[in-house]
């Protein structure tokens, strides 16, 4: 069988989840070929080679450009900081690599489109790892949508809510630093739920937001007196009017106590609404308006059967997914759409698109005014 040998470059908390996916995809989905765990990059050696170990990679390298170079790898997956990305991936491309990359793609949206002209000229497939497009339940949402369950789309309203940096002496990481991270909560969760809604409802015409940092200085390691400057936001809010006449709201913030990944979306349509809320996965709620009056109310509809999306790859019917699956599906449509060729999404446009939405975003929070979406 054809074979896709896979280089990923970073080994933290994405590293685990995509090597995970790289480890299992073959074994639940029958692909049109197997994705062969090649080499992981890592700067440390040591600790590079034990996760290698751990994870099941053939072989390491402490050179994301030495891995690029190698003969014997076919696609590159990017699990670095942000503001690696774009190196990566226009060498990437430019080797003739396939390329698959975390998100946000760019640190903004110029950087974003140098790597979407790198992929296109090298005419090599790319997608952009927005993992919660490939939650089963999310995807029967989109279903739903299309098969216009809802009819008209009037109200989106999303919200990404955490609590992991409300501790004043938490250090100041590299997601708290804008040369590295390019935003705080904005590029980091409203990029994720402005894809969902990417996904379920189109396009995003023009923006008004705000964004907010509640504390401005932190520790610069772990325990020490010296601290050094938050340069992202904390929290960041946005008004969205869309092409297609719906308006929504957006809420993105790591100082929401008690929440610790609650990422919810609703949509509210002329026919019905949705409503998908990741801490309980495996649902979907639905409010069909076209029964009766006294038959109206949601019903929650539980997403482990096999007619549902992704489903028939795992367990029988009622046996919950998590997470990690997200991964392991998302790796399946990207081992199968290369082989295959047929379309990626999200690719690195969809990651251009995105970009542009959280630009506009900032832009709009500085002014104190309407942006529109810049056209690509």
């Amino acid at each position: 069988m054809k074979t896709i040998n896979v280089g990923m470059v970073g080994y933290a908390f994405m590293g685990k989840a995509h090597s995970n996916a790289w480890m299992k995809v073959a074994k639940f989905f029958d692909l049109p070929a197997v994705p062969v765990m090649k080499a992981v990059c890592g700067r440390h050696r040591d600790a590079v080679r034990a996760f290698a170990s751990k994870w099941g990679w053939q072989s390491v390298e402490t050179d994301w450009k030495r891995l690029i170079a190698r003969d014997d790898v076919d696609l590159i997956d990017i699990c670095t900081p942000n503001s690696s990305h774009s190196a990566i991936a226009i060498a990437a491309a430019r080797a003739g690599k396939h390329v698959a990359c975390e998100k946000p793609l760019g640190m903004d949206a110029s950087d974003a489109r140098k790597m979407l002209a790198a992929v296109k000229k090298a005419r090599v497939r790319n997608m952009v790892w927005f993992n919660y497009r490939r939650v089963p339940a999310l995807s029967l949402a989109k279903r739903l949508v299309d098969e216009g369950r809802i009819g008209e789309v009037y109200h989106v309203r999303a919200a990404y809510l955490q609590d992991w940096i409300m501790d004043p002496d938490f250090p100041l990481v590299w997601r708290l630093k804008k040369g590295i991270a390019g935003s705080g909560a904005h590029g980091d969760l409203n990029a994720h739920i402005i894809d969902m809604a990417l996904f379920l409802v189109g396009r995003i015409e023009s923006v008004s937001g705000l964004a907010k940092t509640f504390i401005t200085k932190r520790p610069l390691v772990p325990g020490s007196r010296k601290k050094g400057n938050v340069t992202v936001d904390d929290a960041a809010l946005f008004l969205a009017r869309f092409e297609n006449g719906a308006v929504g709201t957006f809420e993105a913030t790591r100082f929401a106590g008690g929440r610790k990944n609650a990422n919810r979306i609703e949509i509210n349509g002329s026919r019905g609404t949705l409503v998908f809320s990741f801490e309980r996965m495996n649902e979907l709620q639905f409010l069909d308006r076209t029964a009766p009056l006294h038959l109206q109310g949601f019903t929650k509809i539980l997403v482990t059967e096999p007619v549902h999306p992704y489903i028939k790859a795992w367990w029988p019917g009622g046996h919950i997914v998590g997470y990690e699956h997200t991964f392991i599906n998302q790796a399946a449509d990207l081992v199968t759409g290369i082989a295959k060729g047929t379309k990626l999404s999200p690719d690195f446009a969809d990651g251009v698109y995105n970009n542009q939405v959280l630009d506009a975003v900032l832009a709009s929070a500085k002014s104190q005014a309407w942006v529109k979406v810049a056209k690509m």
